[in-house]
């Protein structure tokens, strides 16, 4: 368990944010913290996902489609399956369920607007003085800024996609 739990956020146009908070995951699990990862706006057969369901200490929980979310052509069921991530993290934190919560695409989901940033924030302020939280995604908001005590930025300076190479198995996915 951890002695003080802080709120992380790994944002920026790189690539890598993900992947950073996954790295702390592996890290933790190795002490024995428990994480689970809830990921908006994802739904699909990632590599994480199958990663999680050897290990004992991390659980992946996906709240998104199997489809993209086009910004400015949102479905309902675009809000409906954001708002069941956000009640489903907001379940983990009051149970205090885990040691390390990782909101993955928080920050996109909510450039979106698929959730209301009052309501992200509420959920935010109940975190357990333990706990540590991690948010991740590109458009991080000001209000989540406010309330980090660590921000990384990824920046992109090169990137494979502008070679026309697209997302590999197993490396981006």
């Amino acid at each position: 368990m951890l002695e003080k739990g802080l709120i992380q956020v790994y944002t920026g146009d790189g690539k890598g944010k993900t992947t950073a908070a996954l790295g702390l995951a592996l890290r933790a699990s190795g002490r024995g913290l428990k994480t689970i990862i809830v990921q908006f706006m994802k739904n699909g057969d990632y590599g994480e996902k199958r990663a999680a369901k050897r290990m004992d200490c991390i659980s992946v929980e996906q709240y998104g489609l199997p489809e993209f979310v086009i910004k400015g052509k949102e479905r309902p069921e675009d809000y409906e399956a954001a708002e069941r991530g956000l009640a489903r993290a907001l379940d983990i934190i009051e149970k205090e369920e885990c040691d390390i919560l990782i909101l993955d695409e928080l920050n996109i989901t909510l450039h979106f607007g698929l959730l209301k940033i009052e309501e992200v924030i509420e959920v935010l302020d109940k975190k357990p003085e333990k706990m540590e939280i991690i948010i991740t995604g590109r458009c991080m908001p000001g209000e989540i800024a406010g309330m980090a005590d660590l921000i990384t930025e990824m920046k992109m300076v090169k990137h494979p996609y502008e070679k026309g190479i697209n997302a590999r198995e197993g490396i981006e996915f």
